[in-house]
């Protein structure tokens, strides 16, 4: 593969310099297009995953050239603002060389091997995408995790990871030094401030100091990327392995038929950098040539958003549903988002409510996309296939998609399973490796030829898959099984509700029942809360099976989120359950 590419490259730079063919023939085929096609084609499982791949070599230094060839939009590659006017914006070139300095820092001062593995805990900053490409061409192994960290979940993460060196800013620096000395792996602490703290390297001074000549490692597409600690209902968080291809060629695909994205998009992603979205995002985008937008968003604020869309020329947003949620209260006629052309979400269930809402005031499509830490995108409704509203849209190559029982037998069309990927006899490139140190919860997750996602859908005639709810969110009250999604989106119809969350509450008769928790709607905080309990409650049973109506509701002022905006079921669940 790196051939090919060299062999492009030369070609492009010789046409751009008036090397290629006699006047007046037609120029060749855009070398980009050729190149982005072939990524594609491993995405898609037409061509084998080369031996050798490197994402920071073999895309981000090959758009560089390409951009110097004059082969590429003058759209930036990595563009931040700050939102009080700081702004940072970086070519293919200059984050290419900001990257070398970058991983002169990580095998100079850290002293990082390929192999090693690195904690990565920023707010949205540019040092987390510099050290992040700094990761892939030193061969370290990138460990993302929220700001929201506590001294107990770094301790856990460091201990089990052996993490050798952590990045992280003033704000969680004192919790890393409070349990640094009960973690013996850890070595190298490097902090992102302008000011010095004992005990701690300054990155930023040593990246100013660094050479901007460096030799990226050459890696093996099946060497470790990237760990992510991923969350279940029982025990600790579970490490997450991806490699060099699984990630850095597993997105391409996807990027170009879900994101839709060119080489003069500008795409923004509201997600906290902790999460998998951040990475789903670059290696999205920027194997397209694409922009990838950043605002460092302290919190979620819907008009810093709404503002952000329409000052800006980002042509792509990436949300996760319960912000569209939040954006649809909005007058969007209000806004003009002249280069806004296409929507995307996940992470979540998203109501066809708030889709619907969405494209009436802004005349755009919301794209949902289903995925987990352990794969790449699994469904989505593609640009220019027929969404139907509430589907989480078809199966995405190169995975084979099936709805199975619980020992992995193919369930018939319309009947409801777990979410099935076929892993046997050919495991997809494009997955994760396994949960690292825990044979048990990997063999756990798989059934005869499929690996179990843990979410239950059903998939009709055509091929659509429909979200019904996690394994362990499913209620199952006097023997019927109850999605909370169902519940959730004819509540969404209902115009007192803003927003609500749905789960199992214990019941000494029926074993347990639906409770719904809602946000009001502002005009209606002052209703009778019996009255408005009884007027939701026949409400549900109109809209869908009378059975699934939530016996209890709780108006509440807030429902408890990630950072990222997504709904924390497991905590309502576990409130009323005690645990």
């Amino acid at each position: 593969m790196r051939l090919w590419l060299r062999s492009l490259l030369l070609q492009s730079l010789r046409s751009s310099r008036g090397f290629c063919g006699p006047p007046g023939r037609p120029p060749p085929s855009p070398v980009p297009s050729e190149m982005v096609a072939t990524w594609e084609a491993i995405s898609l499982g037409r061509q084998p995953v080369p031996e050798y791949f490197n994402f920071a070599q073999d895309v981000l230094d090959v758009w560089s050239q390409m951009e110097k060839a004059g082969h590429r939009p003058p759209n930036p590659a990595f563009w931040w603002v700050d939102g009080l006017g700081t702004e940072v914006k970086w070519s293919f070139e200059e984050l290419g060389k900001q990257s070398r300095k970058a991983a002169n820092v990580l095998q100079g001062m850290c002293s990082l091997q390929p192999g090693d593995r690195m904690m990565l805990v920023l707010p949205r900053i540019p040092e987390w995408w510099l050290v992040s490409v700094a990761c892939m061409r030193t061969g370290a192994v990138m460990i993302p995790g929220v700001s929201q960290l506590t001294e107990k979940d770094l301790k856990y993460r460091l201990r089990v990871s052996r993490a050798k060196t952590i990045i992280t800013s003033d704000a969680l620096a004192p919790r890393v030094d409070a349990i640094s000395d009960d973690c013996p792996s850890l070595q190298t602490k490097l902090l992102v401030s302008d000011s010095s703290r004992s005990g701690w390297l300054n990155f930023r001074e040593l990246l100013g100091e660094a050479s901007a000549e460096h030799s990226c490692v050459r890696t093996k597409s099946g060497d470790p990327l990237a760990i992510y600690f991923t969350s279940g209902t029982t025990g600790a968080p579970k490490m997450v392995e991806h490699s060099q291809g699984s990630y850095g060629l597993g997105f391409v695909a996807s990027g170009r038929r879900w994101v839709a994205l060119t080489d003069s998009d500008i795409f923004w992603n509201t997600t906290d950098t902790g999460w998998v979205k951040a990475a789903w995002t670059l290696f999205s985008a920027w194997p397209q040539g694409s922009c990838v937008f950043v605002h460092e968003l302290p919190r979620v604020d819907v008009k810093v958003i709404l503002n952000t869309l329409a000052r800006f020329p980002i042509t792509t947003l990436c949300c996760v549903p319960t912000i569209f949620r939040l954006l649809v209260q909005e007058d969007l006629t209000r806004y003009q988002f002249q280069s806004l052309k296409h929507c995307v979400t996940g992470g979540e269930f998203l109501n066809p409510d708030v889709r619907e809402k969405w494209k009436s005031q802004t005349g755009l499509e919301l794209y949902e996309g289903y995925g987990q830490s352990e794969t790449v995108v699994i469904c989505a409704n593609t640009k220019g296939k027929n969404i139907k509203s509430g589907s989480m849209g078809k199966a995405s190559p190169p995975y084979d998609v099936q709805i199975v029982d619980d020992q992995g037998n193919i369930l018939p069309q319309g009947e409801e399973g777990n979410v099935g990927v076929r892993i046997r006899p050919t495991r997809p490139f494009c997955f994760f490796r396994c949960y690292l140190n825990n044979p048990k919860k990997t063999a756990a997750s798989e059934r005869g030829s499929f690996y179990i996602t843990g979410d239950r859908a059903h998939m009709d005639k055509d091929g659509y898959f429909w979200f019904m709810g996690r394994n362990d969110d499913v209620i199952n009250s006097s023997g019927y099984r109850i999605g909370p999604v169902d519940v959730e989106s004819a509540l969404a119809e209902h115009p007192a509700v803003l927003e609500s969350a749905v789960v199992s509450s214990p019941d000494p008769i029926r074993g347990e029942v639906v409770k719904a928790f809602i946000v009001l709607s502002p005009g209606y905080t002052s209703c009778a809360p019996e009255e408005l309990i009884q007027e939701l409650q026949e409400h549900v049973k109109r809209v869908t099976a009378p059975y699934k109506y939530p016996r209890k509701v709780a108006f509440v002022s807030e429902l408890p989120k990630t950072v990222s905006g997504k709904i924390q079921r497991s905590k309502l669940r576990n409130q009323e359950w005690g645990r």
